[in-house]
């Protein structure tokens, strides 16, 4: 592993640090994004070189970082303890712990920093360790300060970035949270019933069926956040839009070489799925070739890759949906006999919103309250007469719909509550 540009030694204030691997995720924080453009961040430096600490030191706070420094290992454990950093510029070869072995104390700790492994005698070896712990990245010191400012703007914006996902992921939890969903329509009460019975089951494969923009994928995401796989993933694959070639690639992954262009191996979702749920959407669109290729997956969790010769077992959940009537398909013959029995093991009817007209004003309210966040309108209620105009309509697109005119009125509402005037769609 080489350096691009030649060493030289450092002295007083002036030292220096090159990119050797820039590509190595590390740990990060699992809170809110900052709004402002550049992020003020909380840095460590470890290393027993006073004029190196002091370099970076001067540095970093230029760039309006809070900087600490410490000269040994053990100092700086002591300081996570009470104070934790975003990021640490660690030492690797110092007296007492090296940075290998202070980086392995602070993964114990499960310390959240971003860690950036510094040297002035770096090896593939030591980099590849430090990979192994969790490093972000691991320079070497040579030529010119500065070369530090970029790497450390990149290690700030991958903070930034895994706290947008963790507030993101946070919030989607939220919204599918068993608790948040207080339906007033008998239908959906014995649903909900039904939902909290099967979600405590982590492995029976469900079918949830019902009408076009019912809000089945919603509810297949309210099953899987309920039960035991909601820390892993909640994997789709449309059965509609994808043919059956792509389906199939994507769903189970290939090996190298298993047609032309595969030139490396590819994980597929039954991959990406592990320990979490694989969502088959519109699964009665799908190819009848490939329903029985769906057949090992769904019974016992066993797939191949293309081109593989060998079984995997995976560990997820299956939730298919349909919007067609499976039963009457099987007997035209366009759907499985045995796909079907397999996925009917615990079938659930979602009911089109016609039939459970108590639910659509909470759900407009909710709608409502969503785009007045999006678009900045101070929309507080609905009037009765509109409420009414929304019951009587059929919605042949059901939930999706009132989303959609929802959306809608909020564009065109200019008072502060939604009237039939700014539902030309609903009548």
């Amino acid at each position: 592993m080489a350096c691009r540009a030649s060493c030289h030694d450092f002295s007083s204030d002036q030292a220096s640090i090159s990119i050797v691997r820039p590509t190595v995720i590390g740990l990060h924080r699992h809170t809110a994004l900052e709004d402002h453009s550049v992020m003020q961040a909380s840095i460590f430096v470890v290393d027993d070189q006073p004029a190196f600490r002091r370099a970076l030191e001067k540095l970093l706070s230029r760039m309006q970082h809070r900087v600490r420094t410490f000269e040994s290992g053990d100092d700086l454990l002591a300081a996570v303890g009470e104070d934790m950093p975003d990021v640490i510029l660690l030492d690797l070869k110092m007296p007492g712990m090296s940075g290998i072995e202070t980086l392995e104390a602070l993964h114990s700790k499960s310390c959240d920093a971003l860690v950036i492994l510094l040297t002035a005698y770096g090896t593939v070896e030591d980099a590849v360790e430090a990979m192994k712990l969790g490093a972000f990245d691991f320079l070497i010191k040579t030529i010119d300060l500065e070369s530090l400012e970029p790497v450390i703007n990149r290690a700030l914006e991958h903070i930034r970035l895994k706290r947008r996902v963790a507030h993101d992921n946070e919030h989607e939890a939220e919204q599918y949270t068993m608790d948040n969903l207080v339906p007033l329509s008998p239908a959906m009460k014995a649903l909900l019933v039904q939902v909290r019975e099967v979600a405590k089951n982590p492995t029976i494969p469900i079918l949830l069926m019902g009408e076009t923009g019912t809000g089945k994928e919603f509810l297949a995401r309210v099953i899987h956040h309920a039960g035991v796989r909601a820390k892993g993933p909640f994997v789709k694959i449309s059965c509609t839009s994808l043919s059956p070639m792509r389906f199939e690639r994507d769903l189970f992954g290939y090996e190298r070489g298993a047609f032309a262009g595969a030139e490396r191996r590819k994980l597929g979702l039954l991959d990406q799925a592990e320990t979490g749920t694989l969502f088959l959407d519109e699964i009665g669109d799908l190819d009848n070739t490939m329903q029985g290729k769906l057949i090992g997956v769904i019974q016992d969790g066993v797939f191949r890759r293309l081109g593989g010769t060998e079984d995997i077992s995976g560990d997820y959940r299956v939730i298919a949906s349909s919007y067609r009537n499976l039963k009457e398909e099987v007997s035209a013959g366009r759907f499985r006999e045995d796909l079907f029995f397999r996925l009917n093991a615990m079938p659930l009817v979602v009911p089109p919103i016609r039939n459970r007209i108590e639910d659509i004003l909470p759900l407009a309210q909710r709608f409502m309250m969503k785009y007045g966040l999006e678009l900045g309108k101070d929309v507080t209620d609905i009037d009765p007469k509109a409420v009414t105009t929304l019951q009587q309509y059929s919605f042949p697109g059901n939930v999706r719909e009132l989303q959609n005119i929802i959306e809608r009125a909020m564009m065109l509402c200019v008072g502060r509550v939604l009237t039939n005037g700014d539902f030309p769609g609903a009548h």
